[in-house]
């Protein structure tokens, strides 16, 4: 679900907008690909009350995965130019949000194994009363950390009056290298490259 327009401040601007890594569903395929293999031996060995057992082992899988693709979809990050917003949770809703001047540090950790399917977790410390916070599989957390930087280091620039609004041409480059970066689709691209143009 896309970030409403709404909730923006006026002249702020979407950066980046991601959903967690793919690597945050892995329980629930995990549970549905081992009911879906006790499934086809139920069927194989043909016995009535193990195929019963192997069906309602499918079935809370699937309500399994279910909830955590729910969760997984309503789950955002967001990288905009004045701040950083994460919101999670389908019923209920929670998040946080830090203003890029009351950020200090951005840091990123991945195991080996991370780093080979491009997830981590981002660790953002504040001037909040929060501190410390971990934001967990993050899809490529150093190209997230590098724009997040960026764009603190561009309002700190509008801040001291050594800056400006960037321009829509501007824009659009910056969103030309998050794709080609990999942090967002052409698909998106597209659409915010158009949601630029038509604001001119």
């Amino acid at each position: 679900m896309a970030f409403p327009e709404k909730m923006l401040h006026p002249g702020e601007q979407i950066i980046l907008e991601l959903h967690p890594h793919w690597w945050a569903l892995m329980d629930g395929i995990g549970s549905l690909l081992i009911a879906v293999a006790l499934g086809v031996g139920s069927l194989v060995l043909g016995i009535g009350v193990l195929q019963w057992v192997a069906l309602a082992v499918l079935v809370l899988a699937l309500a399994l995965f279910a909830q955590r693709y729910l969760r997984w979809v309503r789950t955002d990050f967001i990288v905009t130019s004045e701040r950083v917003i994460f919101q999670q949770g389908m019923v209920s809703r929670r998040g946080t949000q830090m203003p890029l001047e009351k950020i200090n540090t951005v840091d990123f950790q991945q195991s080996v194994f991370e780093r080979l399917i491009g997830a981590g977790d981002l660790v953002i410390e504040s001037g909040s009363e929060r501190g410390v916070t971990t934001f967990n599989d993050v899809r490529r957390p150093m190209d997230v950390q590098q724009t997040i930087q960026e764009q603190m280091d561009r309002h700190e620039k509008l801040g001291q009056g050594g800056g400006r609004p960037a321009t829509v041409p501007e824009q659009i480059a910056q969103l030309a290298d998050l794709r080609d970066r990999g942090l967002i689709s052409d698909e998106e691209f597209e659409t915010k490259k158009n949601d630029l143009l038509g604001r001119m």
